[in-house]
């Protein structure tokens, strides 16, 4: 019975009784993780089988016959060895897996086909479109701070959900970054998610399988705030020759977007510069008009100057006369 289990869930595992549960997944890494899931659910109906025979041939074999006590023993080696290394052996095996599986789930030195850069924020998703991997990035200016080229982005709203587009076939590099809370980022076709941390960004990449062209849902498995249910995204999965397209249409859109953006940037800046002359030129006329009511008040000072004087002349004249005459 647990060999026709485990040959069940291992040789079929597009079907969705042998899934147990988990979505068709669109990776290669989903198609570990489905693996591993249904390993341990054959290990876990196996310790089921043991323990429910253990307990059904007590029932049968050992149920009382009469009022005679059982002989009584102090232990038992046999059992306590049984159950005491059983345990270890169940659990050894279980971390093994996991940690080779975990270790193949994170590699990221495989060269991947797409870059893109997830930003999640309250309440929504940005998916930057990038030339290369962040990693790359720094290794290339030998700088951890430095990065790479946005080709072109797409950001949601609670409203309205963002789409992440993919390839099939393609390795996706992506980069997971938050700018306020702790998001995760889980796409249930890929049987995998991962936290988006503040202050520590997280990378993973997998592999698209052929065939998988279609759209999917994706969503943020953290609560992270008020619409966190809102945080939803699509993901379309394009045929090779439509993704191609898609993206060359993306990039022009990018590119149309920067030059009007630059030339509207340029002419703000003549504007600036335009009211910056005229202002100056204002300055330069209040200057020349300030210099020529100065000279304008001298002149009327040094008139002023001089009417005096002539008065004071006059009136010393008249004093001169008036004495001469007596």
């Amino acid at each position: 019975m647990l060999a026709a289990l485990g040959l069940a869930a291992t040789g079929c595992a597009s079907n969705e009784f042998t899934r147990l549960g988990v979505p068709e997944p669109i990776t290669e890494q989903g198609q570990r993780v489905l693996a591993l899931w249904q390993g341990s659910w054959v290990a876990a109906f196996a310790v089921g089988i043991l323990v429910w025979g253990l307990i059904i041939w007590s029932i049968i074999f050992h149920r009382k016959r009469s009022e005679q006590l059982p002989p009584q023993v102090r232990y038992n080696m046999p059992i306590e060895a049984l159950y005491t290394v059983l345990p270890i052996v169940v659990i050894a095996v279980l971390f093994y897996f996991t940690a080779r599986d975990q270790t193949y789930l994170l590699e990221t030195d495989e060269q991947a086909d797409a870059n893109v850069e997830v930003v999640a924020f309250q309440w929504s998703w940005e998916f930057n479109y990038l030339d290369q991997s962040k990693a790359e990035a720094a290794e290339a200016a030998d700088d951890e701070d430095a990065e790479p080229e946005t080709l072109f982005s797409e950001a949601g709203t609670p409203d309205q959900m963002p789409t992440l587009v993919l390839r099939e076939g393609d390795v996706v590099h992506f980069d997971l970054h938050s700018p306020d809370v702790i998001h995760s980022f889980w796409i249930p076709a890929f049987a995998f998610k991962m936290d988006v941390i503040p202050g520590h960004d997280n990378e993973f990449q997998v592999k698209v399988n052929e065939g998988t062209a279609g759209t999917y849902m994706g969503r943020c498995a953290e609560l992270c705030g008020a619409d966190h249910t809102r945080m939803l995204f699509q993901v379309e999965v394009m045929e090779p020759d439509e993704y191609d397209a898609w993206f060359a249409e993306q990039e022009e859109a990018a590119e149309a977007a920067a030059l009007e953006q630059e030339a509207a940037d340029q002419e703000a800046g003549q504007e600036q510069d335009a009211e910056a002359a005229d202002q100056e030129g204002g300055a330069e006329a209040e200057d020349a008009q300030s210099q020529d009511g100065a000279e304008d008040e001298e002149e009327a000072q040094a008139a002023s100057d001089d009417d005096q004087q002539d008065d004071a002349a006059a009136r010393d004249e008249e004093s001169q006369d008036e004495e001469a005459g007596r």
